[in-house]
């Protein structure tokens, strides 16, 4: 399968532009042996540095493209930390093009280096396991604090499905949680335009939207026994990263659910044991965020004062080496910038948003019946910590959901 990004930068009708840098996407079997026709055809040219870790270079299978330097890190320990990153960068000896093979953690390798060097990159994933492929943001851990800044996307993405069909079976699952998780991400951002005229864009939406229904039929095919559809959940991820490279941000894929693998990865006092890969902390997340919302459904909010975060909470539960980045993030806080009675007065269309929400129980289902992760202590968190878990993520990033206004709320009797 072929995609030409072209289609999706016609003239909007929210009165906005949404420009890609990425010109094609190719996902297919066996696609790697025609790189350099495609390379040409994208008018990619120059030297090349192609950057690999030591698993992914060494992968059954792999077809070596051709680079006038080879990058290959230590894949044990690899993580997409800012001093990290910057240490390759001298390594890369000044190519024309980078070109990257591997997951969203060597992504954000080269994404960050392409954008300070103001040059194209390659993206060659070599599993679908998260939707970073064709995004825009580089999600790093900068001073211990996940920050998620907006950078270059790929200027050519080629996924031969002839590597990705041979991903552990768990990191399939992790990119098919990955993209269940529209169903939050989809509602917060929708909830948020209601309340608080935040931007929404429908067309963006819609690619989200688009890449979650087709995750959604492979997860079920998987579910009946089917043969997997490596080709539509390749192609699910490379439409949820349009849709952050359209929008420029990651709002249409990464809402409340999200923050929870951010809080893994941040590791503040009582989750020093945290861990899993992005889409399996996504899926937990998903899941709190589905038994959650719906559980505020049944209940009637009143609103009451906006009140900033207290310093001794975010020292509490952020410790001192995170809090003073934590308070920083919050000096802003979105839920200052409208009326909380707003909440309340949309409320029935807050319900409205939520009831097409899978339930707790049907993310489990799916999940579970996957082989995949779904509670807590699959990634070593607590259960005891349930309750506590989004309102902590929450304050990771300044941005509105449906976890964040309950700050603002006080739920009393029943619907």
């Amino acid at each position: 399968m072929i995609l030409d990004c072209a289609q999706y930068a016609a003239p909007c009708e929210c009165g906005r532009e949404h420009p890609l840098e990425t010109k094609l996407v190719v996902v297919d079997y066996g696609c790697l042996n025609d790189f350099d026709r495609y390379m040409a055809e994208c008018g990619l040219t120059g030297r090349r540095t192609v950057l690999y870790d030591t698993n992914t270079y060494n992968l059954p299978g792999m077809v070596h493209v051709r680079a006038d330097k080879e990058i290959v890190l230590e894949a044990k320990g690899l993580h997409s930390e800012k001093t990290l990153i910057e240490s390759v960068t001298p390594q890369l000896d000044n190519p024309d093009v980078i070109i990257t093979v591997g997951s969203g953690t060597l992504m954000d390798f080269a994404r960050y280096n392409a954008y300070h060097m103001g040059i194209p990159f390659v993206a060659v994933p070599t599993l679908a396991s998260s939707d970073g492929f064709t995004a825009n943001v580089c999600s790093i851990v900068i001073d211990g604090h996940k920050r998620s800044i907006p950078m270059c996307a790929p200027a050519m993405v080629i996924a031969d499905l002839n590597i990705i069909s041979a991903a552990p079976q768990h990191l399939t699952v992790s990119g098919i949680a990955d993209i269940l998780a529209k169903n939050i991400s989809l509602a917060d951002w929708k909830m948020a335009h209601i309340v608080s005229g935040e931007y929404y864009c429908e067309r963006v939406a819609g690619v989200a939207r688009q890449a979650l229904e087709l995750m959604t039929r492979c997860a079920g095919e998987l579910l009946r026994g089917e043969k997997p559809d490596f080709e539509a959940m390749t192609m699910s991820q490379m439409l949820a990263g349009l849709s952050m490279q359209l929008l420029g941000n990651s709002r249409a894929a990464s809402g409340a659910e999200h923050l929870v693998a951010h809080l893994v990865e941040m590791h503040p006092p009582g989750f020093e044991g945290a861990h899993g890969v992005h889409g399996e902390c996504v899926g937990v997340g998903t899941v709190l965020c589905a038994r959650e919302y719906h559980r505020l459904a049944k209940l009637v909010p009143k609103a009451k004062p906006f009140e900033p975060l207290d310093r001794g909470w975010v020292l509490e539960k952020f410790g001192p080496a995170l809090a003073d980045g934590i308070m920083a993030e919050n000096e802003h806080d979105v839920l200052a910038g409208f009326d909380s009675r707003n909440i309340v007065e949309h409320w029935d269309e807050i319900r409205g948003i939520i009831a097409g929400i899978p339930t707790e129980q049907e993310f489990v289902d799916t999940l579970r019946g996957l082989g995949g992760k779904y509670r807590l202590s699959d990634i070593g968190i607590g259960e005891g910590l349930s309750g506590e878990v989004l309102g902590i993520a929450a304050a990771i990033r300044n941005r509105l959901t449906l976890v964040r206004m309950c700050r603002v709320l006080d739920f009393g009797g029943e619907a």
